[in-house]
C-alpha cells in the first residue's frame, strides 16, 4: 500500500496536535485532574471544554447546595448551568485558589424603589448583596430573592418562597443582544454609506454581507412573498435574519453565550413574526380561514376553528424549531466533550475529541440553516397573508 507525501504529512499533523491529549489521558490520578488539566490542555480548541469550567463555578451559585462529589453529577451540573443565563460574563476559574476571572454585570431591581448596584456583590452567589438596606441572594444561576442579612431561604432549597423583586438586570444574554444589536447598527450602517459613497458599490467589510443581503431578498424574500409586496418586509427579514444568525454564532464561542436556546428569546422573536402576519395580512387572507371558498357551507364551520389555531400553531412551530435545535447542538456537543473525563486511555478521549471537533463544525453550518429556516418561515406566511384573490374561486 502506497501513502502520498500529503496523506502522510496530515497524519503527523493530527498525531502531533493530539500529543497533549495523549499525555493527560494517561497520567490521570484522579477524576478531578482530569477534569482540570483536561480543561486547560483543549480550551483554545474546543467550545465546550471552557463552558465546562464556567459552569463549575456557577454550579455554586446556590450556597445551600452540596457541591456534587461524583464526576458524573459534576458534568451534569455543568451542561445544566451552562444553558442557563447569568449576571455576569465568567471566562475561567483557578481551582486551586479558588479565584473566579470575568467580569460582572448591572443588577437592576425594582424593590420599594429602584436598585441598582454590580453584580460582583454576590462572589459567583457565595454572598449576600445589600443596596439601600435590603438584601439580595442569587439563586439557580439568575434568580434573585430577597433576604436577610444572612442571607436566610425559606421554602425548599430549589423553589424558595421568598420575594423576588421586580428584575431588569443587564444579563448575559441580555448583553449579547444589544451587542449584537449594535454590531448589525454598525455593519449595516457601514454598507449603506459605502454604497452611496461609491455609487452602488460595497467597500470593506460590507462585501462579505453585501452577497447575503441579496440571497434573503432574491431568493427567501421574492419568492415566497412576491415582487409587488416583498419591500414592506425587507428590513425585518434582513434583520431577523443577521440576528439570530450572529446570536447563533457567539454560541459556539467559548463564553458559554446561549441566547437563541432560551426559549424566552425564540418565543419573543416568534410572536413578532405572529404579529406581522395577523396585522399585514389582507382580507383575502381572513376570508380563506373563516368562509373557505369551494367548501360546502357545513364544512366551513368545522374548518374555521381549525384554520384559526393553525395561525397559532405556526409561529409556535418556529418557536420550538430555533429553541430546540440550538439547545440539543448544546446538550450534544457538551456531552461528547464530556466523555474525554471519563476515558482513561488515549484511544477514547481522542475519539471523542475528535468527534467534538467535528461536530463543532456542523454546528457552524447549524448556526447558519436555523437563520435561514426562520427567515424563510417568516417570509412564507407573509406571502400568504397578502396573497391575491383568484378569480377562479369567485364561480364557487
Amino acid at each position: 500500500m502506497i501513502i502520498s507525501k500529503q496523506s502522510l504529512r496530515f497524519i503527523l499533523t493530527a498525531a502531533i496536535a493530539c500529543l497533549p491529549l495523549f499525555s493527560f489521558a494517561n497520567n490521570v490520578s484522579d477524576s478531578t485532574k482530569v477534569h482540570t488539566e483536561t480543561a486547560h490542555a483543549v480550551s483554545d480548541t474546543a467550545h465546550a471544554i471552557t463552558t465546562v469550567s464556567h459552569s463549575e463555578t456557577e454550579a455554586n451559585h446556590d450556597a445551600g447546595h452540596a457541591e456534587p462529589q461524583d464526576q458524573k453529577s459534576k458534568i451534569k451540573a455543568y451542561i445544566k448551568h451552562h444553558l442557563l443565563d447569568s449576571h455576569d460574563f465568567h471566562l475561567f476559574s483557578n481551582e486551586e485558589t479558588g479565584k473566579h476571572y470575568g467580569f460582572p454585570l448591572p443588577v437592576i431591581l425594582w424593590d420599594n424603589g429602584l436598585q441598582i448596584f454590580s453584580s460582583s456583590k454576590f462572589h459567583h452567589g457565595e454572598a449576600v448583596a445589600e443596596s439601600n438596606g435590603n438584601y439580595y441572594k442569587l439563586m439557580h444561576n439568575a434568580k434573585i430573592y430577597k433576604t436577610d442579612a444572612a442571607g436566610t431561604i425559606t421554602g425548599d432549597e430549589h423553589y424558595p418562597t421568598n420575594v423576588k423583586p421586580l428584575d431588569f438586570s443587564i444579563t448575559k444574554n441580555v448583553f449579547t443582544i444589544f451587542f449584537t444589536a449594535i454590531l448589525m447598527v454598525l455593519l449595516f450602517s457601514g454598507l449603506a454609506k459605502s454604497y452611496a459613497k461609491n455609487g452602488g458599490i460595497a467597500s470593506g467589510v460590507g462585501r462579505f454581507f453585501e452577497p447575503l443581503v441579496l440571497y434573503v431578498r432574491d431568493e427567501i424574500a421574492i419568492p415566497n412573498i412576491g415582487e409587488k409586496h416583498y419591500k414592506k418586509y425587507m428590513s425585518y427579514l434582513l434583520t431577523i435574519f443577521f440576528f439570530v444568525w450572529i446570536l447563533n454564532l457567539l454560541g459556539l464561542t467559548p463564553l458559554g453565550i446561549n441566547v437563541t436556546g432560551n426559549i424566552a428569546i425564540t418565543a419573543s422573536l416568534a410572536l413578532i413574526t405572529y404579529l406581522i402576519t395577523t396585522f399585514s395580512a389582507n382580507k383575502n387572507y381572513w376570508g380563506h380561514i373563516f368562509w373557505m371558498p369551494g367548501v360546502p357551507t357545513p364544512m366551513k364551520f368545522v374548518l374555521a376553528p381549525i384554520e384559526l389555531l393553525g395561525t397559532i400553531i405556526k409561529p409556535f412551530s418556529l418557536m420550538i424549531r430555533l429553541y430546540a435545535n440550538i439547545l440539543a447542538g448544546h446538550v450534544v456537543l457538551m456531552s461528547i466533550i464530556a466523555l474525554m473525563f471519563f476515558f482513561k486511555s488515549w484511544i477514547g478521549s481522542s475519539l471523542s475529541f475528535g468527534l467534538a471537533f467535528a461536530l463543532s463544525l456542523l454546528e457552524l453550518l447549524v448556526a447558519f440553516l436555523q437563520a435561514y429556516i426562520f427567515t424563510m418561515l417568516s417570509a412564507l406566511y407573509f406571502g400568504a397573508g397578502n396573497e391575491e384573490h383568484h378569480h377562479e374561486e369567485a364561480h364557487h
